[in-house]
């Protein structure tokens, strides 16, 4: 066809009609644009690209740009599969002018701008156009242009369909083909001048620094060689010692953070010299470069849905090597995390991957270290002192430390720490120096930080449930990961290795050095064992719930928490226990978006002197809804799984349709219109970016634990609700549209449903039915 200025436009081939839902950096191919345009003339494609004059950039006055007076018409027909040619800056710009009200680089519902430009089609060069409309289209619009941009690209093709996508469709696709890759990290030389230097290093000279373990002598070589290659970085490369990590020893470290070496793989380089790159594993959120603990762990359920086996393999095998060198998975790997921990998901999170693999060569080997280092961490972490309560036989998070936590500046605890400061007669400073090197004693203040570290060990950081307690408690959530390591355990050494594992050097405890083995039976037992004490202090047969246990008071806790479904996933629960969970907690955590994590009532009342906690009343976290989701599954209450995962999805797809895209870290689980503004200590991770989110300083590509929920709750919902998450339909509505009214089954299905000698056809059924519930609530109560 002949273009405005007579030339004629190449027909493009089916070779170049992309793949519409392509990943950014395939899908925007200037040079394709400009085959398809120029053929084989020189010249730059904006160079003639007009862009189209509107009613608004005629009204906009002075201070706009003047688009060419040209004549344009409206290209209605083929919507559906219509290409867009965009001019990307002068675009963003207009668009950000025109629709962002509130000039925070993001549009969304609370921008009252018109919602809709005009942009030149590809098949008339740009002389026709077609309007983009509505918020989500131009929220979608702003950030492909972004995208584009950060691409280099100047101007771009996008199909229509891209910006019309489905959002479940979109969401779900961003999620497996961008955010996973984007929060994908390494810690080798291509990375440890980021990674190596810390954010939380408030010393006076901050520099990229790396511990290494004695037993990987190659990786001090290879870090040694990089710091001798690149002067320019300051690499400081440190030996660990040998041995248990005390508290002074992590202590003595705080002046000299750096980060903790994980597990490496040989390589070959650009020179074919044989060298070491490190095991790639997926971090929390875009401006991380840690290996988190139970992050992890929910990262891989939703990696395994998406076929990224490798990275979840990957993932177990680094935390294999901090077991093996620190003795733990910890809570990430940077020096003052070597004496803390997070929940235990190792077991799970290893035989998920078998199943996987189990058919490649070294599956089994795979397995054998996955479960030798989880029989290490269980024994050298869960089962001693001092997180093993010996009365109760109940574990606890209950870490080593010493002093204010390291990755917090003091000034968080500037209200915990004045009035110390001011008995001893200091300034603040001055007593936090004393108080680190222990010349001054407070054992009010040490108790303070044992629960404080405890809570960052849960995970749970922050929640009134765990304040001023953690140490002591004996979680109903840690113990029941703990009894699915013992029937993890039991199982693969029954099933996969003849009853019996031999356990290498590197991994022996006092429990099996002698004998240099482990049988299944002593696993089983221990399951049972953990499963009669769960029931004896932390069944609570009244309230249908589990709880906590506090092991210094000696008493069951009574805050109603979200960790009490974590029986359930675990396995722990009986079927008795598991209906009574269903009937009597799941309603106290039931919300418009899913699981809250806890009962407002256990909350208490919030205000300027006693503020929210996060991980309280009203906000809900993918963790919470993943295992409960998987519980309610393992128990066949597949309706109520269902439910809560609709909730769940229908939360996150509507912030991200409304709010530009955002997926944030945690959500306001009893917000219906804006769910993802969180008003807690911490704020949200993941809502603060520009145009969209993705990777950067202050930025975030979604949240790994969030990516993982999503497309794990897609994967068990049927597709008559997956249709409806993506026309954006409440929960409500769409249980009202899909319920069954019996009331309008015709007479004559009625008749014949009793001529056939239905239980309804008995005039005194009903009456019996009644008759019988009635027994059974006058026995129930009789019982209590």
């Amino acid at each position: 066809m002949s273009l405005p200025n007579g030339h004629h436009r190449r027909r493009s081939s089916s070779l170049e009609r992309r793949d519409p839902y392509s990943s950014p950096s395939v899908y925007y191919d200037e040079d394709a644009v400009r085959r398809q345009l120029l053929g084989t003339r020189n010249r730059a494609v904006s160079s003639y690209i007009r862009q189209p004059r509107d009613a608004e950039s005629l009204q906009a006055g002075p201070g706009r740009d003047n688009y060419p007076a040209r004549r344009t018409s409206h290209d209605e027909h083929t919507q559906q599969h219509q290409e867009l040619l965009v001019d990307v800056e002068r675009t963003l710009k207009d668009v950000l002018e025109r629709e962002d009200v509130d000039r925070n680089q993001q549009i969304t519902i609370e921008d009252n701008g018109p919602k809709h430009i005009s942009l030149g089609t590809f098949a008339s060069a740009g002389y026709r156009t077609t309007e983009i409309r509505g918020n989500y289209m131009i929220s979608n619009l702003l950030q492909e242009l972004t995208l584009a941009q950060d691409l280099g690209k100047k101007v771009v093709k996008i199909h229509r369909s891209r910006l019309s996508e489905n959002p479940v469709d979109r969401l779900s696709r961003r999620i497996r083909d961008e955010f996973w890759n984007n929060l994908t990290r390494t810690l080798d030389a291509a990375t440890i001048e980021k990674a190596g230097r810390d954010p939380k290093d408030w010393t006076s000279d901050p520099r990229p620094r790396i511990y290494i373990p004695r037993g990987v002598p190659e990786q001090h070589d290879y870090y040694t060689q990089v710091a001798k290659d690149r002067p320019e970085l300051r690499l400081d490369v440190r030996w660990l010692p040998e041995g248990p990590m005390t508290a002074q020893y992590v202590r003595s470290l705080n002046n000299a953070p750096g980060i903790l070496a994980l597990a490496m793989k040989k390589s070959t380089d650009k020179n074919r010299q044989e060298t070491l790159k490190g095991e790639p594993f997926i971090v929390p959120g875009g401006r991380f470069n840690e290996l988190y603990g139970w992050d992890s762990y929910m990262e891989s359920i939703g990696l395994l849905e998406n076929g990224k086996v490798d990275m979840a393999r990957s993932m177990v095998v680094n935390f294999t090597f901090c077991i093996q060198h620190y003795g733990k998975i910890l809570n990430a790997n940077r020096s003052y995390y070597l004496t803390r921990s997070q929940p235990p998901f190792l077991t799970d999170m290893a035989l998920k991957v078998y199943e996987k693999i189990k058919h490649e060569p070294g599956a089994l080997d795979f397995l054998r270290m996955a479960l030798c280092a989880a029989i290490k961490e269980y024994y050298s972490v869960w089962m001693s002192a001092p997180r093993l309560d010996p009365v109760s036989g109940l574990s606890r998070y209950r870490p080593d430390g010493a002093g204010v936590p390291p990755e917090t500046e003091a000034s968080h605890f500037v209200h915990i720490l004045t009035p110390y400061a001011k008995k001893h007669g200091m300034s603040f400073e001055k007593f936090v120096e004393a108080y680190n090197e222990e010349r001054v004693n407070e054992p009010d203040l040490d108790e303070y930080f044992l629960h404080d570290r405890a809570v960052r060990e849960s995970g749970h950081d922050t929640s009134y449930r765990l304040e001023g307690c953690a140490a002591n408690l004996a979680t109903i959530d840690l113990n029941s990961l703990l009894f699915k390591y013992e029937v993890d355990i039991s199982y693969c050494i029954q099933k996969h290795f003849k009853g019996r594992l031999n356990i290498p050097e590197d991994f022996q405890t006092d429990e099996n050095r002698k004998s240099g083995f482990e049988n299944s039976a002593p696993w089983d037992r221990r399951a049972k064992l953990r499963k009669a004490r769960i029931d004896k202090y932390m069944w609570n047969e009244a309230k249908g719930m589990f709880f906590d246990y506090d092991t210094v008071n000696k008493k069951r806790t009574d805050y109603e928490t979200a960790t009490t479904f974590w029986a359930m996933w675990a396995g722990l629960a009986t079927p008795k226990q598991a209906a009574a969970l269903v009937l009597n907690a799941l309603p106290k955590f039931d919300c418009f978006g899913g699981l809250v994590s806890g009962t407002e009532a256990s909350r208490g009342e919030v205000g300027l002197d006693r503020p929210n906690r996060q991980w309280d009343y009203p906000f809900g976290w993918a963790p919470q809804q993943i295992l409960a989701w998987g519980g309610f599954l393992k128990y066949g209450y597949i309706e109520d799984a269902q439910r809560l995962a609709y909730k769940w999805l229908y939360m996150v797809t509507k912030a991200f349709v409304d709010f530009n895209g955002v997926v944030v870290e945690k959500y306001n689980v009893t917000r219906e219109l804006d769910p993802h503004k969180v008003e807690a200590e911490y704020g949200n991770q993941g809502s603060d970016f520009k145009g969209v989110p993705r990777e950067g300083e202050l930025t975030l590509d979604s949240f790994g634990w969030v990516n993982a929920s999503y497309v794990y709750g897609l994967s068990f919902i049927p597709i008559h609700m997956k249709r409806a998450l993506g026309t954006l339909t409440p929960y409500d509505t769409f249980a009202r549209a899909t319920q069954i009214n019996l009331s309008a089954v015709n007479e004559s299905a009625d008749d014949t449903i009793q001529e056939e000698g239905s239980d309804e056809s008995r005039p005194d059924s009903s009456d019996e039915a009644d008759a019988a519930v009635i027994s059974d609530n006058n026995a129930s109560d009789n019982k209590e």
